[in-house]
This record gives structure tokens, sequence and C-alpha cells, in this order.
């Protein structure tokens, strides 16, 4: 006999697939309409290049003459988009001009550039060539370095810096030879988070930045273990076994003296050699510092080179992590060939930074005490500008710059703005910044506890509502907060990679289909390779609607200004980009959503795979009272019954191409599904039915796609069902 079967809409991971009957268990590139499953849309690459390095920031919006642009960041070039080309508007950190800048080597691609002073470049950062003058006894002319923009591949010394040629130096080779300017970018990061332990707590081979540095007082010999004095002592340790580097020798010691003497001294050691030191060496403070093959632990993270991007009316401001931020003028004279500059005024290290509306102030988080000294910056330190005034910002009578210290928490994770106030994570709670006019400017209120947000892109606002991503679960705020109830927890938090890709996680809205999408790392990757998404349109409190996925995305952003969502992918295993030369960093491609079938990149369309996998059903049997059988299609006790199936009937409420039915069949339920699977059968849009002649204790329907040009959504499937014995 024929029977509909029917099933809940989301996914369900937190239960057995035997006890999951009516429902769904797995999918990837699915979402939920209306209460049915159907494949994802496409998405085709936008610009025909790839971006340098790991996306990291992406910002949309109209300036006033109605362009619209794309703000692009990743660890190593800021971006802006426009009109299907990308152009560099990445800011300048120091320009210098070299004569005698040149060494090369025959059969190798290796050149050296020399410096006539510290360079304070390093490796991995971006350089710009131009204004090249003659090399001697090179092959190596102005086409190779002029206008080109080269990855450093080492820092053999504060004076030299190595770039690699795509080919090897075919001439004699050059010593010292040749003029070039180069125009240092500012650093932005690494492309990945890293947990740091080990080797990574400290920077092997140099000292760390921003150690605290005297002199001493006196030359010492190399082996005297006495009379080592320093000139200044006060940030020094005074106890316990400490560090100081002079040179490249490293000595340990365990106390200081009146007279700034270091006692209990040790020399060259972590590996280093004791060395002669004369009177005014620069002596290091390294006891913080960790040697090459030296373990360590701890609780350190290397963040990720990410940016923060918003714009101040035609104005793009751009804040570099823990660093710096920037303005870029979209409306200027020839805009797109002119870089972004800093922003006078503005604090120099900050977490993360906002525009206020509709009061427009420009509002920083985990900012400096002290502007322009980025050692007073403060994680829970909060400082916003002068209103309409984004390089004011000290606070007077009679304007309304100001700032705000946080209680909840060891450090702002992030903000955004919402319908009616700017909700601002900690990395323990969630406070709500509303604008009040002097003489207080804003008013903060903590809203939430123990909802800390996981990492600074987690989190969206749409309809009033914020939706974030915590270490320990999913939120919600709409006036009050909530834990949204999720059925895939375990399969999301038992496999993510916490530990070196909180900060990487990232959110992103598609108000075309009510998902709220999070991306993340899992915990074998270093990099996003997986997504979870949440349906607001189709959720209750009694089924919330989520899904899982493969689609792996670093930024995205939603349909408002480009008419379909952007989103950023990022491949670490591919360096070839179009702009930067010994590029080692992997590339981002920029892609836009929703738009046809398929994968569209670089010129090549391939197939987006989707499928989705139920829950075990099984047949079962009701008596009346008086023992009579009621019901020709269910039978007594779940799962008593063998049952047999002889055809099925499929439904689809829309189909493109052909798609895939697969029925596990599965007698116990630990046994292995895949092995004992009927199918796949091929289904098109003309199929009536399909003959199975199955025969199974529960069965488990897998429906799918492979090839290109293909998509379904789902119906009311039918089985032709009947009991078969016992066993």
């Amino acid at each position: 006999m024929l029977q509909k079967i029917g099933f809940q809409p989301g996914i369900n991971k937190q239960i057995t697939a035997t006890t999951a009957e009516g429902q769904w268990i797995d999918c990837d590139n699915v979402r939920f309409r209306y209460g049915t499953p159907e494949k994802i849309g496409g998405w085709s690459q936008l610009g025909s290049d790839n971006l340098t390095g790991a996306g990291r920031g992406l910002h949309h919006f109209v300036n006033s003459v109605a362009r619209k642009y794309s703000i692009i960041g990743t660890n190593r070039i800021l971006y802006a988009y426009s009109g299907g080309a990308f152009y560099d508007i990445h800011p300048i950190k120091s320009t210098t001009t070299l004569t005698s800048a040149f060494t090369t080597t025959n059969g190798s691609a290796v050149v050296t550039i020399t410096f006539s002073g510290s360079h304070n470049i390093n490796e991995s950062d971006i350089v710009l060539l131009d204004n090249f003058s003659t090399i001697t006894g090179s092959n190596f002319g102005s086409s190779d370095f002029d206008n080109k923009k080269f990855m450093v591949t080492s820092v053999p010394t504060s004076t030299t810096i190595t770039i690699t040629m795509p080919s090897n130096e075919s001439g004699s080779g050059a010593t010292t030879s040749g003029g070039i300017r180069v125009q240092h970018y500012y650093p932005v990061g690494p492309a990945v988070q890293a947990k740091g332990f080990g080797w990574g707590l400290g920077s092997w081979g140099g000292e760390d930045v921003g150690s605290a540095t005297t002199t001493l007082s006196a030359g010492i010999n190399a082996s005297q273990t006495t009379g080592i004095i320093l000139v200044n002592d006060a940030l020094f340790p005074s106890a316990g076994t400490s560090f100081v580097q002079i040179g490249s020798e490293e000595i340990s010691y365990t106390g200081i003296s009146a007279s700034k003497e270091l006692t209990g001294v040790t020399r060259e050691v972590r590996g280093t050699d004791a060395a002669s030191h004369s009177s005014g060496a620069t002596v290091t403070n390294s006891s913080d510092y960790v040697a090459w093959g030296e373990a360590a632990s701890g609780d350190l993270v290397i963040e990720p080179g990410m940016w923060s991007l918003d714009n101040f009316g035609d104005k793009a401001i751009c804040l570099i992590h823990d660093g710096a931020c920037f303005e870029w003028n979209s409306a200027a004279s020839d805009a797109t060939n002119t870089r972004a500059t800093i922003i006078s005024g503005a604090p120099t290290a900050s977490r993360h930074m906002i525009v206020s509306t509709p009061d427009r102030h420009l509002v920083f988080f985990g900012t400096e005490t002290t502007i322009g000294d980025t050692s007073t910056q403060d994680d829970m330190f909060i400082r916003f500008s002068d209103q309409e005034d984004i390089n004011t910002y000290t606070p007077t009578a009679t304007n309304t710059a100001g700032t705000q210290r946080l209680a909840d928490g060891s450090q702002i994770r992030g903000a955004i703005r919402g319908r009616d106030a700017i909700y601002v994570w900690t990395d323990t709670a969630l406070f709500t910044q509303r604008f009040v006019g002097q003489p207080f400017t804003f008013a903060f209120a903590q809203v939430g506890t123990n909802c800390g947000l996981v990492g600074q892109n987690a989190c969206v606002e749409v309809d009033g509502s914020a939706y974030w991503m915590s270490e320990n679960g999913f939120f919600r705020y709409a006036g009050k907060l909530e834990s949204l109830p999720c059925l895939v927890e375990d399969h999301v938090y038992d496999d993510i990679n916490l530990d070196s890709g909180n900060q990487m996680v990232s959110a992103g809205l598609n108000n075309l289909f009510g998902e709220v999408i999070w991306f993340y790392p899992t915990s074998s990757s270093s990099v996003v390779n997986r997504m979870v998404a949440y349906n607001y349109f189709d959720s209750s409190p009694q089924r919330p609607v989520w899904t899982v996925g493969t689609l792996a995305r670093t930024m995205w952003r939603d349909s408002a200004v480009f008419g379909l969502p952007h989103a950023l992918e990022y491949d670490a295993d591919t360096d070839t980009s179009f702009d930067v030369v010994g590029n080692t960093e992997g590339r981002t491609t920029y892609y836009e959503h929703e738009t046809g079938t398929d994968q569209v990149k670089g010129g090549t369309v391939t197939a987006i795979t989707a499928n989705i996998l139920s829950g075990d059903f099984d047949i079962t049997q009701s008596r009346s009272s008086t023992g009579q059988q009621t019901g020709v299609a269910t039978f007594r006790g779940d799962g008593e019954f063998i049952m047999k199936i002889r055809r099925f009937i499929p439904d689809f409420i829309s189909q493109t191409g052909n798609t895939r039915v697969t029925l596990n069949l599965r007698n116990f339920p630990n046994d292995t599904a895949s092995g004992s699977s009927l199918g796949p059968f091929d289904v098109t849009t003309s199929t009536q039915k399909v003959d199975t002649r199955a025969r199974a204790r529960a069965i488990a329907l897998k429906v799918e796609n492979t090839s290109t040009s293909q998509s379904w959504k789902l119906g009311t499937f039918r089985l032709d069902t009947q009991p078969d014995g016992r066993r």
C-alpha cells in the first residue's frame, strides 16, 4: 500500500539515526524553505583575478555619486572592487630610495636588497618596487621590478631583505648594484590564527617586539658574571630566573642589586655564545622570549591579520586589527589610483572599529588610553570621536568625544550596529551602546552574561535581533538574552578548532532565505572548511531549523548593496595571485552567490553537489480493543516486522536536470547502512515511479545531485510498503 513519508524541517544530529524517525539527520549544500529541503543556489567569481592572502574583511557601500564599492581586506593587501575590477588601495608605511641595492647569484631566483639603514620589514611583508636603475651583471631589468609587488621571502639582517623572482638569474650575478625605490605596505598579520605554544610563544633568533631595553653602564668581557650593570633597571624583573639579551648572547640572572647590577648570572644561555659587550650596548628584557628549540607553554593566541571595515559617507574607514586606522575617499578625483592614508588624530592601536549611526561618531574598541601610545592599548577600553569629526578624540566641554571602559570580560571581541543600539561583545558578556546626546553622548548597559563572542566577525543583526556564536553555544538578543536551541550543537562544538580558529569564525546573513550562517574551521584544520546555518524564517520554539555543510567562506555580506550576497573563499594551498610576485600565503576568490545552479570560477563550471539524508523509518501496526487489525499499512511494534518496499513515487516541487535517490537499508541500529543501500536511482522530471524490491527493517532516504545544471526542491515521496515477516 502506498504511504506518504514526511519529515520535519531542519537537521537533527543530536540523536541516533534510528531515533530520528521522521527527521533529517545530515545534509550538504541544502537549505529549508517553507519547511522543505532544496539545493542552495550557485555562485560565480567576481572579477577575473585571485587576491593575495586570506580575505579577512568585506564591506559594501554606495558613495554620493551612486558608485558601488566593495572594500576587501586580506591579511596582506587592502582592495577596492568596483565595475568588475580590483584596485590596490593599501596604505604605505614607509618609502625608501636605494642605490647599490641588488645582489644576485647565477642560477638562483633569490634577490637580496640592501638598505642603508634598518628597514623594519618582516618576512612575508609586501613591498612595491619602482624607479629601477640598471643592475650590472644581471639579466633582470626594469620590467622585472618596476611597479611590481613582492612578498618578502626572508630578512637575513636588519638592513637586508630577499625576494624571489619568477625565474633564475642567468647573468654572472650582481653585487650591491642598481637602484630602486621600495614602498613598504603596512603589515596586517598572518593568514591563519595560531595557538601560542612551543616556538610560537616567542620569536626565535631575535628579540620580542616592544620588549623593554636599556644599556650597559660599562663594558664586559666574554666570561665575567659580575659587574654587569644596567643604566636603568625599572622595567626588568628583579626576582626569579629572568633573562636579558645583549647582542646575540642571552644571559640569565636571579636578581638585581641596589646598584642595578645583575646577580646570580649565567652566561651564554638558550644556545647562545658568550661575547664581549661594550659600554652603552643595548640590553633587552627577554624574560618572555623563547629560544629556538625550547619548549614553552601558555595560553597566548597569535591572532590572524584582520580588518574592521566601515564607511563614513564617501570615506571607507579601514582598521588593521590591533593596529592603525586609515581612510580612503571614494569620491576623490581618480580615487582608484590613490591609497588609503592614516586618520590624523585617531588611535593607533585598536581591536575593532565601527561608525555609529545616525549620530556619526567613529568608535574604537579595545583601544589606547593615551592616543598615539600603543603601549597603552587596553582591550576593554572604548574611545569615540567628536560627532561628524573623525579627527578629534580628546573630550572637551564643547564636543561629544569621550571614552568608556567595560568591566565584564578580558577583551572586547566585536561590535555591530543594531536597529537602535550598537551591540558590543567581550569574551564573556554583551553590552549595548546607545546614543543619548550630551553630556554623556553614549549610554552603556550590560544585557547579557556568560554569552561572549567567539570571534570578531561571528555576529550579525537582522530585524532588531542580534545572533552570534560563543565558545559554548549560539545566542540571540531581541530585548532579552536567549540561548538558541540547536539540534546540531554537538556536531559543531565536538569538531571545531577554537584553540587556533576562534577569530576566524565569521557570520553572514542571507535575508533572501532567512538564514544566519556561521563559517568555522574543524578541529583538524587551521582554515575555515565548514558551515552551520540557522533559518530564522522557518524556525519555531518547538522546532529550530538548522543545516550543516562544507561551504567554506571567510567573509560574507548580504544583498543590500549589490542585489545578491557576496563572499570570500580562501585557498591556502594555491599561491598564484594576480598582483604579488613570490606570494606564499594562498589566495582569495571573490564570489557572488545565489546565481545559477553551479560554481563558476576562472571561467570553469563545476557542479555543486548537494545531498540530504533522513533518519530511519520502519513499519508499525495498531490493533483495536477487540483484537481486529486497524489499518493495512501499519503494523505493531517499532521495527518488529521486516518491511518490503516494491516501489517509490518521487515528488519534487521543482527540479532541473536529474536527481539521484538512494534507499539505505538497515535491519539493526548498528548495521552499516551504506553496506546495504539500494540505488542510486536517477530520477528525471518525467519519472513516474521507481521499482525497488527492497527488504529491510528500517529504511533511510537520501536525495542528492552530482552533476552540473542540476537543482531540486523536495516534495512528499510515497512508498509502496507491506510487512514481510519478522526476520
